[in-house]
C-alpha cells in the first residue's frame, strides 16, 4: 500500500489516536511507549532518516532503532497500526 492510501478518515483517525495517546490515564510501559513512538514516526514521517545517536545517548538510540525496526512499513499501515495499538491501551 503507497502513501496515496493515506484517506482523509484515516488520517483524522491517527490525529484523534495521538490526541487520545496523551490523555491516557495510565502510563504504559517503556516498551509500548517506544512501539508508539516508532509506529508514529513511521505513519508521520516514513522510513527512517538521519544518523543514528551515538553509544551515549541511550534513549534518543532505542527511539531510532524502533522507527528504523519498521523501514519499509507504509506510512498507512503504520498508522493503523498506531491507531489500534493507542485503543487497546
Amino acid at each position: 500500500m503507497t502513501d496515496s492510501a493515506i484517506t482523509a478518515d484515516l488520517q483524522a483517525a491517527f490525529d484523534a489516536a495521538i490526541a487520545h495517546s496523551k490523555t491516557l490515564t495510565t502510563r504504559p510501559d517503556n516498551l509500548t511507549l517506544l512501539q508508539l513512538y516508532a509506529l508514529y514516526k513511521q505513519g508521520s514521517s516514513g522510513d527512517v532518516s538521519g544518523e543514528r545517536p551515538g553509544m551515549t545517548d541511550f534513549v534518543d538510540r532505542a527511539k531510532w532503532d524502533a522507527w528504523a525496526a519498521l523501514q519499509g512499513t507504509s506510512r498507512a499501515q503504520a498508522m493503523r497500526d498506531y491507531i489500534d495499538r493507542v485503543h487497546s491501551l
